[in-house]
């Protein structure tokens, strides 16, 4: 049976997960935009956009935010249930759709709106359901099992 804190470190996991996930996807569009509004992107020119790309400050940083998050997720993935994780991860939608509202401006219409507020009844109902990814002890996975014959 898993302990109390360690059903926290893993809320907290997910939750900087998100975060982390947000951010990234913030810098990356923000940086993006910024190099396409400068000059239309030519696909030929792979090696100036990759330049551009460099050189755009919250491009890196928006990728170095994205492994972040995916180190973050197989860590939790590692520690608790895919079927717990993956939902729950879902709420990164929520942060997504509210940060591209406010940071970048985006309009977001109320159908998006109305699907932002599925997921999240989705993301509560999982993590109501989650005494199972916390209560399980698990045997060792063997990647390869030697056989006697």
């Amino acid at each position: 049976m898993r302990t109390r804190t360690e059903q926290t470190e893993i809320i907290a996991l997910l939750g900087i997960a998100i975060v982390s996930q947000a951010i990234g996807n913030v810098l990356l569009s923000q940086g993006m935009k910024s190099i396409s509004e400068a000059s239309p992107l030519v696909w030929s020119d792979w090696g100036v956009i990759f330049l551009r790309v460099l050189d755009t400050p919250s491009i890196p940083f928006g990728v170095g935010f994205l492994i972040i998050f995916f180190v973050l997720f197989a860590t939790t993935l590692s520690r608790a249930d895919l079927s717990f994780v993956l939902p729950a991860i879902s709420s990164e939608v929520i942060v997504n759709v509210a940060c591209a509202n406010y940071f970048l401006q985006e309009t977001v219409s109320a159908t998006r709106w109305l699907g932002v507020v599925l997921i999240s009844i989705g993301v509560v109902l999982v993590v109501r359901s989650s005494p199972k990814t916390f209560g399980i002890e698990r045997e060792p996975v063997v990647a390869w099992e030697k056989v006697d014959r």
